[in-house]
């Protein structure tokens, strides 16, 4: 089981060749690549504030508009880089103590980085993908997520799309699958789901049900790697505490069935606050639900560093056959 460390910004910022090359590239393509980004995203959210990371690189221009663009540009880099660093100062963001080691990959999205190619993210989900709670749209899990990999892979062109709705679980999500996941035509899709079952009373079983469904179509479209993630650990679902249960229970047994991902948040939450000795309230707001500023990040820490474990699996040639694709955070 190896640790995970708060944000390398010393490493990343090291790498300086390769950040002037991203940050110089023309504002407006910077622009529709954000927008571009978005075009699926919850209306409540804006776009990603990290510099998005174009395909190919663009050779500097010394023109004095596009220097003040570039510094301003550099400014705003240093500041999500040492908000990344900062948020874990007081309190890291470390591995469940009892977690399990992973047991498979992310073939597709991994091949993709690996290879050099575009990478396309989907984050489909309710309010907690929406990022309720946050402080601000570049503290939800989606932009955090992308923010890790586009430092980790500078010369990457990565695309997170946020598509979560506030409020929704599987019955709505179905609705809308078609249009703001399939037709996107993901490299990964991170499904979160099951919170709302459990508040509404909703029956697990039929969730699970809809999830599968879910599952298959997407499968059936593309190649596209899927996570599925559970509810989170928190007072108001606590309260549910026997169909929260049997929810997180069935969404695992359907990613097994299906040879999907499932990242267990109800697990990995638990284990902050009765294995780290993390006091709830350091990583869920007031409401009791929706997890805060730290809470996202970590989630997104755990989520990023999977994937890049996964790039670095393909890198030394190891082959994960399909049948064992599920995986659970180190």
């Amino acid at each position: 089981m190896s640790s995970l460390r708060p944000f390398c910004l010393t490493a990343w910022l090291a790498a300086p060749a390769a950040a002037m090359l991203l940050l110089l590239a023309p504002a407006a393509q910077s622009h529709a690549q954000t927008q571009a980004a978005q075009t699926t995203q919850a209306p409540a959210q804006s776009a990603d504030p990290a510099p998005a990371s174009p395909s190919q690189t663009t050779v500097a221009v010394t023109s004095p508009e596009q220097r003040g663009v570039t510094s301003r540009a550099i400014d705003k880099v240093k500041q999500v880089a040492k908000s990344a660093a900062d948020i874990f100062s007081r309190v890291p963001c470390l591995p469940p103590k009892d977690g399990s080691k992973a047991m498979g990959s992310l073939p597709h999205v991994a091949g993709k980085l690996v290879a050099g190619k575009p990478v396309v993210i989907v984050a489909f989900g309710s309010s907690s993908t929406a990022g309720f709670g946050a402080s601000s749209p570049e503290f939800n899990y989606p932009n955090r997520l992308a923010a890790q990999l586009r430092r980790h892979y500078p010369t990457a062109d990565i695309t997170v799309v946020n598509a979560g709705v506030g409020g929704e679980d599987a019955p709505e999500m179905m609705k809308r699958l078609q249009t703001q996941v399939i037709d996107v035509h993901p490299d990964l899709v991170i499904w979160q789901v099951g919170t709302n079952a459990v508040l509404r009373n909703l029956d697990p079983g039929e969730t699970a049900k809809l999830v599968e469904d879910g599952i298959s179509r997407i499968q059936a479209a593309g190649d596209s790697d899927i996570v599925l993630v559970d509810p989170q650990y928190s007072p108001a679902v606590n309260q549910r505490k026997e169909s929260a249960g049997k929810m997180v229970k069935l969404l695992g047994n359907v990613a097994e069935l299906r040879h999907v991902g499932i990242f267990p948040r109800f697990e990995v939450m638990r284990d902050w606050h009765e294995k780290q000795s993390i006091p709830v309230e350091s990583f869920v707001i007031a409401d009791g639900l929706h997890m805060n500023d730290w809470g996202y990040a970590c989630f997104a820490q755990l989520l990023g560093d999977d994937i890049i474990r996964s790039v670095g699996q393909i890198k030394l040639g190891v082959n994960v056959p399909a049948d064992v694709r599920t995986y659970r955070p180190m």
